[in-house]
């Protein structure tokens, strides 16, 4: 057992209505450990979880300067929710992770499954806060059972997050291991600007940790540049009773009546429980939205081979049947690959476990990158999880170079004598291995993403034009796995988001393209600003997503207001009100939401970005065909939106007149969309809130937030006009 550094005893306080009312601060410099008090208006405001981080930032960041992704003076937070570890709840285990982002320069956050986040508030504190850099590896132990908060030599731990998870949870356990969660990245988030975190949770069935990432941004990357090993959280037991609620029979209720529709209705749905996000492939192909080699097209003839049938005989049950991310999970879907053998690398030939893959995965190392072959698709997701690496980042970085590659714009001198043709799954993983060992093209320049790649290739002589229409990165962050050429509606929910490209903010992409629920600019403007509100909610409470609309009531359909399943956000208010004590109704969650999101956009402002100018750069392949294959591939779309829609005859014009005259039309389209979601949102056309806003949400009590509003208020761009008809291109 390592070294114990410093330490530190506490009482641990019972937890209130969802709250333990106090947070965890570590000085990795100063190897301090402190207690902070949660008060009522800091839960009036921030609600918890994404809330809570921000805030303990928004204090402990130097205010005078840009704070940039490894000054000593950037934290890590995590954090959980008032509705975080509630024995009862499907998706009641997230933990949300906050830094200052390696490759956006802005605050990020990650919902990530696992048990860390319940562990942590069960031992006392409803966020914890990490800042400083430590002079040597460490952990820090939280022992929820004995109140002892450590900070460990980690001298003795390998590199690798599998094998850090099992020796620390070996060491601390009391339980075989059920009493455990470990956060930990991995080599290669100490080269990568796309680290990943593994957070872990017990498989009963398997008697295995298994893995949950918090993804996005490089939150990973930000740890180990801390020079922090893992996290350990340690809770003997967990009850519903523990979380204090106020109602507990409520509770009890909307809990039960939640579960058992997701148990009746998930095999007539999507399956969550026997293949979970595996079954969108299929999906997305059918509807051209599946990015294949490098978001060119939205469908593939090989794509069959990644659909969910396959992934459902290729996720191995061993008669044991699936286990959750958190507990008491009636949707089960945290499924895995059991035995299996990866070809490359340090574990070539040795018998491992895959957590997933999941949806993202699948798309991005898999038809985004033209391999169609479930084993490739499985070992890149391994070895990411081991090194600490985004799948999603690295996926739409490979894809971008695959294409430069692939079309002639670099060669071997540039990829580092990798050949790294569309389909080479074994160049892929030689660059992966290489990103762990910080070596190489991998480790020196491809860990670093998408925005940093594009200066790189430049100086190699590569067309800086093309590089900037097809590199799939916004504001600094990869693109999540959708198509959103035809979805003006999801353009934006990637566009205008607070962190990047991330679908989590606004998935809006099915009930534009499949169900036409917002045909006009207004009913765009609305959905831009409803849904990312209401998702942020889950991220305030330590809730997962899918509970909510990956199964859904059978008379959903009827409702006047489908896309929001009207019943389940019914069960979440019933759920806050039971545990708070405070009566809400749907309309209050998305109030304690539109606070926080605000608050975000003012932060990013903070940090030099956040305004219009960092909303309206996407790369064009976002938003239509980049070349004269894409447009041709699809001829008779785009030639018909140019007739109908611009009142162009494109007879005779060539596929580079076309594709000029659409890029104007849907740039424009863009612009004005942006324009109406804005307005709806209560922000000036430079993008900033308003003071009318800030007020209205009560944030005006913190005097240095108002300033930056105050100061920004008259930056004001010109505007554009809608169309008469107020429709879309779509």
């Amino acid at each position: 057992m390592g070294m114990v550094l410093m330490e530190m005893k506490y009482d641990i306080p019972e937890i209130r209505h969802g709250y333990a009312n106090q947070t965890l601060y570590v000085d990795l410099s100063k190897k301090t450990i402190e207690v902070k008090p949660v008060d009522e208006k800091m839960k009036e405001t921030f609600t918890g979880g994404k809330g809570f981080d921000l805030w303990l930032m928004w204090n402990g960041l130097p205010k005078d300067r840009v704070v940039k992704w490894d000054d000593p003076e950037n934290e890590i937070c995590i954090a959980t929710g008032p509705l975080g570890g509630v024995t009862t709840y499907p998706g009641a285990g997230k933990s949300i992770v906050t830094a200052i982002s390696p490759l956006t320069g802005q605050p990020i956050d990650s919902n990530v499954g696992g048990y860390f986040g319940p562990h942590l508030k069960f031992s006392g504190f409803d966020a914890m806060e990490i800042q400083g850099c430590s002079a040597e590896e460490v952990y820090i132990f939280i022992d929820g059972d004995e109140g002892l908060v450590q900070i460990l030599n980690a001298g003795d731990l390998p590199d690798n997050a599998y094998d850090i998870t099992r020796i620390l949870t070996d060491r601390h356990t009391a339980k075989g291991g059920r009493d455990i969660s470990v956060v930990s990245a991995g080599p290669g988030a100490d080269h990568a600007w796309m680290g990943c975190l593994n957070f872990s949770w017990w498989d009963n069935k398997r008697e295995e940790p298994r893995y949950k990432q918090a993804g996005r941004g490089g939150t990973g990357t930000v740890l180990r540049n801390k020079r922090v090993k893992a996290l350990v959280a340690k809770k003997e037991r967990l009850t519903l009773e523990m979380n204090g609620p106020a109602d507990l029979d409520m509770l009890k209720a909307v809990a039960r009546e939640h579960s058992k529709e997701i148990l009746e209705l998930d095999s007539q749905q999507n399956r969550m429980r026997v293949v979970g996000t595996a079954h969108l492939p299929g999906i997305m192909d059918e509807f051209d939205l599946l990015p294949t080699r490098n978001f060119r097209a939205g469908s593939d003839p090989e794509a069959k081979n990644l659909h969910a049938e396959v992934w459902e005989e290729t996720y191995t049950n061993s008669g044991k049947g699936w286990d959750g991310c958190w507990r008491p999970c009636a949707i089960n879907c945290s499924h895995c690959i059991e035995g299996f053998v990866p070809k490359t690398g340090p574990f070539a030939g040795k018998k491992v476990i895959v957590d997933g893959p999941e949806y993202e995965t699948i798309a991005g190392c898999g038809s985004n990158l033209g391999i169609f072959v479930p084993h490739w698709v499985a070992e890149l997701n391994f070895y990411c999880d081991a090194y600490g690496i985004d799948t999603i980042s690295f996926g739409t970085t490979m894809g971008f170079v695959m294409e430069l590659f692939s079309e002639g714009y670099i060669d071997e001198k540039a990829t580092g004598g990798h050949n790294l043709e569309w389909g080479a799954a074994k160049a892929a993983l030689a660059v992966l291995h290489e990103i762990a060992s910080g070596e190489g093209f991998g480790g020196e320049h491809f860990g670093k993403g998408v925005q940093y790649l594009k200066g790189y290739f430049a100086s190699s002589g590569a067309d800086v034009r093309v590089m900037e229409d097809i590199g799939m990165v916004h504001k600094g962050l990869e693109y999540s796995l959708y198509v959103t050429k035809e979805s003006l509606a999801q353009q934006g929910g990637y566009g205008l988001t607070l962190k990047g490209p991330q679908h989590d903010e606004a998935w809006l992409i099915f009930l534009d393209m499949v169900h036409n629920y917002m045909p006009t600019f207004d009913d765009k403007a609305e959905a831009l600003h409803y849904f990312p509100m209401w998702r942020t909610w889950f991220g305030l409470n330590g809730l997962c997503k899918l509970p909510w609309n990956d199964v859904v009531p059978p008379d959903n359909s009827e409702t006047d207001e489908p896309a929001k399943v009207p019943r389940h956000v019914a069960f979440y208010a019933r759920l806050f009100s039971a545990m708070t004590g405070r009566q809400v109704d749907g309309d209050d969650l998305v109030h304690m939401s539109e606070k926080v999101y605000n608050f975000q956009r003012i932060f990013n402002i903070r940090q030099g970005k956040g305004l219009r100018v960092n909303d309206s750069n996407p790369p064009y392949r976002s938003i239509g065909p980049v070349t004269a294959w894409e447009y041709e591939s699809r001829q008779e779309r785009y030639d018909s939106q140019l007739q109908e829609k611009c009142g162009i005859d494109c007879s005779n014009m060539t596929s580079e007149e076309k594709l000029a005259k659409l890029k104007e039309y849907r740039m424009e389209q863009y612009m004005c969309l942006t324009d109406a979601v804005y307005k709806r949102r209560g922000w000036t056309r430079n993008g900033v809130p308003t003071m009318e806003k800030v007020n209205s949400l009560g944030l005006d009590w913190i005097p240095d937030l108002v300033t930056i509003v105050k100061e920004h208020q008259a930056d004001e761009p010109p505007s554009h006009t809608l169309p008469e008809s107020d429709e879309g291109w779509k």
